[in-house]
């Protein structure tokens, strides 16, 4: 494993507790998180489709 690649897991890592703790101050239930989630997941998910069906290139 790279330097680089270490310092990447190690910021994700810290990303990841940083917005946990940002939503469970919210007090929100698991329903709610889920279909929060699930919300936010089609709203990229559909701007994606576009962007590929409209022929933005991807990178690889």
């Amino acid at each position: 494993m790279t330097e680089g690649a270490l310092i990447s897991i190690v910021a994700m890592i810290g990303w990841l507790i940083l917005v946990g703790s940002a939503l469970s101050s919210y007090k929100l239930g698991w329903s709610k998180i889920a279909r929060l989630a699930l919300t936010w997941g089609a709203i990229f998910g559909g701007f994606f489709l576009l962007a590929y069906l409209f022929g933005a290139k991807l990178p690889n």
